[in-house]
């Protein structure tokens, strides 16, 4: 019988070991570290669906103002410098590399902005529906990019609390794959959509035509 306790005693140690580890925190860091990267995931969603947006809206807008080559062509050269920077897994813990990403999508977002002020001198683009369309697209696609860096960011620095924190950072030799991760930082363009101004302009001007020209007093 005092056999047959102590196996029974020695079994329910065996299973309760798990329950117990897991409720001292050894899985945390794993856990943290895949919400971190679903949120990691949407954020490049969010940046891909502007990207896709990028190329028609250019076009709608040449049509209009042709003229404008200096910020189309920057577009053209931000968009293609952001598409090209290369991520993977690593980036996430490599502070060069997220740096490279985060000030690309950055630049994309500034001249993205130039872009949407030029419809100021040309009426009849502001009033094109194709263009109000993308317009509509770009501003709620960069919303939900300040949205998932947001959350990005908050479920990072939960993550990164996990080895800095004890009893928290025992766990971290169990997970030595395991690596913080780097954050976004505010910046002035990449937090808010495009700003646009609905002023009153001047006489509207028909595609491939030339801006009237400015007299002074």
């Amino acid at each position: 019988m005092t056999s047959l306790r102590t196996r029974l005693a020695r079994l329910a140690l065996f299973l309760a070991i798990p329950a117990l580890l897991a409720g001292c925190g050894i899985n945390n860091i794993p856990t943290k570290e895949e919400t971190a990267k679903a949120a990691w995931a949407e954020v490049q969603n969010q940046y891909q669906r502007r990207s896709d947006l990028i190329p028609n809206l250019v076009e709608t807008v040449k049509g209009y103002a042709a003229q404008e080559k200096s910020v189309l062509v920057e577009v053209a050269q931000a968009r293609a410098s952001a598409t090209q920077v290369k991520v993977d897994a690593s980036t996430l813990t490599d502070p060069a590399k997220f740096n490279e990403y985060a000030q690309a999508q950055d630049k994309l977002s500034g001249v993205l902005g130039r872009l949407m002020m030029i419809q100021e001198s040309y009426p009849q683009l502001k009033s094109d529906q194709n263009f109000l369309a993308l317009q509509s697209q770009l501003e709620g696609t960069e919303n939900r990019i300040a949205i998932a860096r947001r959350d990005y960011n908050e479920a990072v620095r939960s993550y990164n609390l996990e080895f800095k924190t004890f009893p928290n950072s025992f766990w971290a030799a169990f997970h030595k794959d395991s690596k913080p991760m780097e954050m976004f930082q505010a910046s002035s363009t990449a937090q808010s959509a495009p700003s646009v101004s609905f002023a009153p302009s001047g006489p509207a001007v028909a595609p491939g035509s030339a801006p009237p020209a400015k007299t002074t007093p």
